[in-house]
């Protein structure tokens, strides 16, 4: 299956989860399952950052362990919620800043997740080959922010 057809299958999964769960865990558990599930090779690790306060706190994820804390514009994924805007890393290590919350992690993208235009928190997604993410997946990605920003938004402490 090409990567269309998997994130069209993708979004349609993480449309019923987001219609049939009512607590926001459920949601972000099952959307990070589904993510790793459809992309196993290409996802080292997926997950969910919510903001709380000034920080990006470890939400539900697929993967190994991983930082539980990130600063407003700190690493790649305070940057891309600083900017208020999805950000494709082709090689993290040429990223100024980047936060290696493991070394096996060479490519990244990072989905604000925004909701009544507040940024409530992010998707991660990382890969352990450089290049890994496009145009492709940041427009499918950022459809899958749309349906589950509602429900990061009832655990998000906006700045």
């Amino acid at each position: 299956m090409d990567k269309q057809s998997r994130y069209a299958e993708l979004i349609s999964q993480i449309e019923v989860f987001a219609n049939d769960a009512d607590h926001p865990i459920s949601v972000l558990s099952n959307c990070a399952a589904v993510m790793k599930t459809i992309f196993p090779e290409e996802y080292f690790w997926v997950g969910f950052y919510i903001v709380d306060g000034d920080e990006l706190i470890l939400g539900p994820f697929q993967g190994t362990p991983a930082c539980t804390r990130i600063k407003f514009g700190r690493g790649v994924c305070g940057t891309a919620w600083n900017e208020q805007r999805t950000l494709v890393v082709e090689d993290v290590e040429k990223f100024p800043g980047h936060i290696a919350c493991s070394s096996l992690s060479r490519s990244e993208i990072v989905v604000p997740l925004k909701h009544n235009g507040v940024v409530v928190g992010e998707i991660d997604i990382d890969s352990t080959e450089l290049a890994t993410f496009d145009d492709v997946d940041r427009q499918f990605l950022e459809h899958a922010a749309e349906v589950i920003a509602p429900y990061m938004a009832k655990l998000a402490i906006p700045l």
